[in-house]
């Protein structure tokens, strides 16, 4: 019994003395791998660092794995591929091609008609003012033709003279502006009927002059820049029956 004892604590003392041999070592070496098990050891005091394989393994896996199939090269188009695109892109040319010659027409003539517009606009912009200044010119030439009248040489009044002579100077000058700003008076006596610058209120025989000819006027038509604002107002001659 004594000699098992005896064996049993020369066994701890051996146990012991290779702990404290382990301990000393791990002192003296701060990390400790195990390479049988290929695994990290447990980090014992003063351990500034620990080693592992499992992060070199997982290296090692990610590339080992499948390649990325965008990296594989593609297969080149074949020539009737390659040429059956080529007449596509040709027709998609041709096509915008025509797109943009039409759109830059269309432009064009919306240009055009917005310059025409603004022209016309210049130019017929007082076309309802000098419709309303025709008929004060009317009643000016009616007045100065009555003062006339009065004015005879069988009737010595020197106001009336003066008055006629200044509706007279009044009616030249109104006459002048209105050419200035292309509003000339028509004078249709004489001439053939044009149904889109007189309109016929009357017929009147035709004594010396042709059929068809305007032979009077009753209220005189004006054109501002060649276009009538107003018709005049006229008689053509007929051939009388007897």
């Amino acid at each position: 019994m004594f000699a098992s004892r005896r064996t049993n604590g020369s066994e701890h003392l051996r146990t012991g003395s290779s702990v404290s041999q382990q301990f000393e070592m791990c002192l003296v070496f701060p990390c400790l791998v195990n390479c049988c098990t290929k695994s990290t050891a447990i980090p014992l005091v003063g351990s500034p660092c620990v080693f592992s394989t499992a992060a070199q393994q997982r290296s090692t896996g990610d590339e080992c794995g499948p390649e990325d199939p965008r990296d594989e090269p593609k297969h080149p188009l074949s020539d009737c591929a390659l040429q059956h695109k080529a007449i596509k892109l040709e027709e998609q040319v041709r096509d915008l091609t025509e797109r943009y010659r039409k759109a830059l027409a269309d432009s064009e003539n919306v240009r055009r008609r917005t310059q025409k517009f603004v022209e016309d606009a210049k130019l017929f912009g007082i076309q309802s003012f000098c419709r309303d200044l025709v008929e004060v010119a009317d009643i000016l030439e009616k007045t100065a033709e009555s003062a006339a009248e009065e004015a005879e040489p069988s009737n010595p009044n020197p106001t009336l003279k003066k008055i006629y002579e200044g509706l007279s100077l009044i009616e030249a000058k109104l006459q002048s502006v209105f050419a200035k700003h292309g509003l000339q008076k028509m004078n249709p006596v004489g001439g053939k009927y044009d149904p889109y610058d007189h309109e016929i209120v009357c017929h009147v025989p035709a004594e010396g002059v042709q059929p068809g000819t305007i032979a009077l006027v009753t209220q005189d038509g004006y054109k501002l820049h060649g276009r009538t604002i107003r018709h005049a107002l006229v008689g053509v001659a007929v051939e009388s029956q007897e």
